[in-house]
């Protein structure tokens, strides 16, 4: 396949930067990177224009360079929570990729990023929380981290249904017990305030009384003997 020179006149990521004087393909060349305006034929009238394409591009890595920084300082402060299905033992479905974590950047927070900045050891095929490493740029990283949780409703196993029944029935019973107790307690308050109310019970003037009427009859009948 032949090749040709030309002079990058913008980033192409995995190709090279303004300036940059690479070769490719002729056809990617003739049909992608000049209608494009992306590169340029490598001649000597054109290397005069790489001063000025160099200069473009440290403006450009400058800018990214900030907007990254201060990305960077955000998005270490988010939690992005990405909902998956699992099954009836809390397993997941399938496993979370870097595209899925870009995805959720984008719904969640609006940031736009590029699923290659998102490096990933292994894709995540566990719930849990985890720290993400992301290479925003050369010299910038940063570290979001992820939450994965189940989107699938919780369903109680049989014994779990069992112990839930069995604590609800406990608890009724304690209930039960609890209210027959105050019951009792006030039943018997009750019995108590009507013995200390009653005249005939309490040892009151009322209980003294029948004695004196009695002793004086007595005394009447001896006196009408004599």
């Amino acid at each position: 396949m032949a090749k040709t020179e030309v002079i990058l006149t913008h980033n192409i990521v995995g190709l090279g930067g303004e300036s940059d004087n690479v070769k490719v393909a002729s056809g990617y060349a003739r049909n992608y990177l000049f209608p494009q305006g992306l590169a340029i034929p490598l001649s000597a009238a054109n290397k005069r224009r790489i001063e000025a394409l160099q200069k473009r591009r440290a403006e450009r890595e400058a800018h990214e360079f900030n907007t990254m920084s201060e990305l960077s300082k955000s998005i270490s402060k988010l939690i992005a929570i990405l909902a998956v299905k699992t099954g009836d033992d809390g397993k997941m479905f399938g496993t979370v990729t870097a595209g899925m974590i870009a995805d959720q950047l984008k719904t969640q927070f609006d940031i736009a990023l590029d699923k290659r900045k998102i490096h990933l050891e292994h894709p995540i095929k566990a719930l849990g929380e985890y720290d993400v490493d992301l290479r925003l740029h050369p010299e910038v990283h940063a570290t979001l981290k992820v939450r994965v949780e189940s989107s699938t409703p919780l369903v109680q196993s049989e014994a779990e249904k069992e112990a839930a029944e069995a604590k609800e029935k406990a608890e009724a019973r304690r209930s039960e017990s609890r209210g027959h107790r105050k019951a009792r307690e006030t039943n018997v308050e009750t019995s108590g305030a009507k013995t200390e109310d009653h005249p005939l019970l309490k040892g009151g003037e009322g209980a003294e009384e029948k004695p004196k009427k009695a002793k004086g009859g007595k005394a009447k009948a001896e006196k009408k003997g004599e």
